[in-house]
């Protein structure tokens, strides 16, 4: 079992870490929110007051932040994880940042010394408490390969696929996907409503058909609810649909439907919804349908 630095405790970190925990791995966290470390500490794990102290004597660092700026600011300077962990450690991106700068972050934690891997999650809340995430890697091999054990006490659909970045943009990838889906179960969701049809028996014989997905059997119950409590926030979907659309530019690729998501996502975000769940992208629909 490995001494593990788990640096982000959030809706999606803090389970993980505690999986890991559970798993028997030794794991030290840190978070700007000291009730989150003080969970951890209740299952089991360890609590840090500084990002330095986290990774002291770690041999795998973890980080699960939101953004871009976030991952550099917690691996870079006097007192990140660059300059502070040991040499030869494994460093596991679980963060959605873009490709370009988990690319270039790698080279620099190789130049340190560390072997790093970009390995954004897909699966929600939902996945990493039942531990069942669907994990897309991007780096070494053979460092893939050592960090096994993490990513099985974590995950359950775990691919490799390619080198530093391909992570990331197999992520971005997932994003435009998902975004896309919720959409389309909004629109149909109020299409349905207007019609007076049991709604709750359509989504079940939706969900039997080719119209069924993941997205279906977990966003679709909550939208009948008006149930919009967090489990990933529109506010990192909107950051999520900025990397993908940007870099869809970059590659020369149109993706018309991502952009028109995205623009509605922002709407939301813009007039105070982004702390809400992504689901929440059909409180939209029905409003824009005078509903």
């Amino acid at each position: 079992m490995s001494n593990i630095a788990f640096i982000g405790l959030g809706i999606m970190g803090l389970p993980m870490a505690k999986n890991l925990v559970a798993a028997g791995h030794h794991v030290t966290g840190f978070n700007r929110s000291k009730q989150k470390v003080e969970q951890l500490v209740a299952a089991g794990g360890t609590g840090a007051a500084t990002v330095a102290d986290a990774v002291e004597n770690a041999e795998i660092v973890i980080t699960m932040v939101p953004d871009s700026p976030d991952v550099e600011a917690v691996v870079t300077g006097d007192d990140g994880v660059f300059q502070n962990v040991k040499p030869g450690a494994l460093w596991i991106d679980f963060s959605s940042i873009r490709p370009d700068v988990a690319a270039r972050l790698a080279e620099d934690a190789r130049a340190a010394g560390l072997r790093p891997l970009d390995a954004p999650v897909s699966g929600g809340e939902p996945g990493a408490i039942d531990g069942v995430l669907s994990i897309m890697v991007g780096g070494d091999a053979a460092d893939f390969a050592e960090a096994g054990p993490v990513f099985d006490a974590v995950g359950k659909t775990i691919v490799h696929v390619g080198p530093s970045g391909a992570g990331q943009t197999v992520k971005a990838a997932n994003q435009l996907i998902v975004a896309v889906n919720i959409q389309a179960l909004g629109e149909a969701i109020t299409f349905l409503e207007a019609y007076g049809v049991d709604t709750a028996a359509a989504l079940t014989v939706l969900g039997g058909g080719l119209a069924g997905s993941k997205v279906l059997d977990q966003k679709g119950q909550k939208m009948l609810d008006r149930n919009f409590d967090p489990g990933f926030r529109l506010a990192l979907h909107n950051k999520d649909l900025g990397i993908v659309t940007s870099a869809a530019r970059e590659a020369g690729v149109v993706v018309p439907l991502g952009a028109a998501v995205a623009q509605l996502v922002s709407a939301l975000v813009a007039r105070g919804d982004g702390g809400l769940d992504h689901s929440g992208l059909f409180k939209l629909t029905t409003e824009l349908s005078g509903k």
